[in-house]
């Protein structure tokens, strides 16, 4: 089992003005509970006893939620990224290299997940060095992040394929084991040293890895979830969370 993850909650969500105009989307209410706090709860309940949230935007209001949600047996830590605002969230992954020194899991931090997706991802990947968690549905916008998927390996991934090449979409949540561990820390490494370096999303990572055959899927169809990213998403996560209050 995976006990480690990582959330990447650097960005103030733009997109979703003006309820980001005074905190950071990952502290968006949902139920009664901060976006941050499901993620944190659906982890920990699953058995991660360490996660590292990389923040940016009004740091310090991310920080004293977290301090909120410490218990005991539960090790959060937060590591600030200083150029948020002109950087992709490639970056965030460089900032958090050094919590990348075992088996771990990657979040993105407007993604709400259910227990059971987290349960599944730990078991369900461990044939593959990297899995990337995947939905499927008929049809694909612009805005996902489309995947092609030939039998459980990963192909491609970018929100620039084609409806003929995407058979899936990536949720934003990804596992790292073994030789993944150092492969995608090392080829974060390398991207970061290029002149376009920071303006790379992570999965541009697992997409120039894919050809190498170590990245896998993990679909995870028919679970709870659900992606934060414009106003009319608002309602949808609402009625989900609002669900698992239930």
């Amino acid at each position: 089992m995976i006990d480690r993850a990582i959330i990447l909650s650097a960005g103030q969500g733009s997109r979703l003005l003006p309820l980001t105009a005074e905190r950071p989307k990952c502290l968006i209410d949902f139920s009664g509970r901060t976006l941050l706090a499901w993620q944190v709860a659906m982890l920990s309940n699953a058995g991660v006893t360490r996660i590292d949230v990389v923040t940016g935007f009004m740091t310090d209001l991310v920080e004293a939620e977290l301090a909120r949600l410490a218990r005991p047996g539960l090790t959060l830590r937060t590591r600030f990224n200083p150029f948020y605002k002109v950087a992709d969230n490639l970056g965030s992954c460089w900032i958090a290299r050094d919590a990348m020194d075992g088996d771990f899991l990657i979040l993105n931090g407007d993604t709400l997940i259910s227990q059971e997706i987290v349960e599944r991802v730990q078991q369900g990947g461990g044939a593959w060095p990297i899995a990337v968690t995947v939905d499927a549905k008929p049809h694909y916008d612009s805005d996902d992040m489309k995947v092609t998927r030939i039998g459980g390996r990963l192909a491609a991934i970018g929100k620039t394929l084609t409806a003929e090449q995407a058979n899936a979409e990536s949720i934003g949540f990804l596992a790292f084991r073994g030789e993944g561990v150092a492969l995608f820390r090392d080829t974060v490494e390398a991207f970061m040293r290029t002149p376009a370096g920071v303006e790379n999303w992570y999965l541009k990572i697992i997409d120039a890895i894919a050809p190498t055959g170590k990245v896998g899927t993990v679909s995870i169809e028919g679970l709870d979830w659900a992606e934060v990213d414009f106003l009319n998403d608002i309602e949808a996560a609402t009625l989900l969370t609002d669900r698992w209050l239930g």
